[in-house]
């Protein structure tokens, strides 16, 4: 199993999500990052959407009781076992009652910590993630806390890998920057309200720099830009949102919904983040800009596909390279 030596500021299990509950009130959550996840799960060897740890600076910091293969992606906060430092995207073997420790914030909002063979929970609804409100999922459906030890599924690395080592960094690296977009660009889709912006407000909306403030968390992305002016309107019914709505707010800014958003809503639906680049603004942090450009569901349907067979490739590159690489080891 794994302790929690050190408490994090926001640590939680999540995997893909539960989907199908919506029109219970529950929303799917899981990962905000679902790139991050995949990506280490597959160097991990696990399957893409195992149960991880979703780590937020100041992270926790884990003790190994057990030798294990763990894997680190998303955000680089300077990972370090017994003072070595970790690359992020590489699998890793750790000995037992070494400790994980997390020493700086490199880049990116969101780590994700992937062990081989997963962790041993209980389901809820089809899924590991984290319910923080309804308290359920992930481990006791709350952030993980100092003294929590987390059951590890399977056991099976052999000591004779190590060679008296205690870090043993596996001879290949992941390379994911084809996954995210590399500028502050965040292409969106219209709204089914998108035509209650004014003319002026909706050139704004693609013009305009607009930054994450504090109050964004895993529920929504509130912004700071120009105000947005609507048409004259009647109240709107609450109505079906989803993970990457744009709403605009009263006070004319907006807010971008994320893993944990609320099933429904009454703010004008203006736009939606499209699919393939969440990943991507999930790992944005306060105070930075972004800027949104408009696309199309051709456009979107293609650049989502493309990810996913993306993810599948590096899922095989992975399985056959830790095959070769076990095939070499003492037994």
């Amino acid at each position: 199993m794994i302790q929690v030596v050190q408490q994090g500021l926001l640590d939680t299990i999540q995997d893909a999500g539960r989907y199908g509950y919506q029109h219970l009130g529950i929303n799917p959550g899981g990962a905000m990052d679902r790139v991050a996840l995949a990506v280490a799960n597959s160097l991990a060897g696990n399957d893409l959407t195992e149960a991880a740890i979703e780590l937020h600076f100041p992270a926790s910091a884990f003790l190994f009781d057990t030798d294990a293969m763990i894997a680190l992606s998303g955000a680089d906060f300077g990972a370090i076992v017994n003072g070595q430092p970790l690359d992020i995207n590489r699998p890793v073997l750790v000995n037992k009652q070494t400790v994980l420790r997390f020493s700086k914030p490199v880049s990116g909002a969101r780590c994700y910590l992937a062990i081989r063979g997963g962790l041993a929970l209980t389901p809820w609804l089809g899924s590991y993630s984290t319910h923080l409100k309804a308290g359920a999922g992930g481990l006791d459906g709350r952030p993980l806390k100092k003294n929590d030890h987390l059951q590890l599924r399977q056991d099976n690395i052999s000591p004779l890998w190590f060679r008296g080592k205690e870090v043993v960094p596996l001879p290949w690296t992941a390379d994911v920057s084809h996954l995210y977009t590399t500028k502050d660009i965040i292409r969106t889709l219209p709204g089914s309200q998108w035509n209650l912006l004014r003319e002026d407000a909706r050139q704004q909306f693609t013009a305009a720099a607009f930054s994450l403030t504090e109050q964004s968390d895993r529920m929504g992305f509130r912004l700071s830009g120009p105000p947005l002016a609507t048409q004259p309107r009647e109240e709107q019914l609450s109505a079906g949102i989803t993970r990457g709505t744009i709403q605009l707010l009263p006070d004319g800014q907006l807010i971008i919904l994320m893993a944990d958003h609320q099933t429904t809503g009454g703010y004008a639906r203006l736009a939606h983040v499209i699919t393939a680049d969440m990943p991507s603004l999930s790992q944005r942090m306060p105070y930075q800009e972004i800027h949104f450009s408009m696309t199309d569901e051709k456009t979107a349907s293609a650049l989502l596909w493309k990810q996913e067979q993306d993810l599948l490739f590096l899922q095989n590159a992975c399985k056959l390279r830790l095959e070769e690489w076990l095939q070499q080891q003492p037994v």
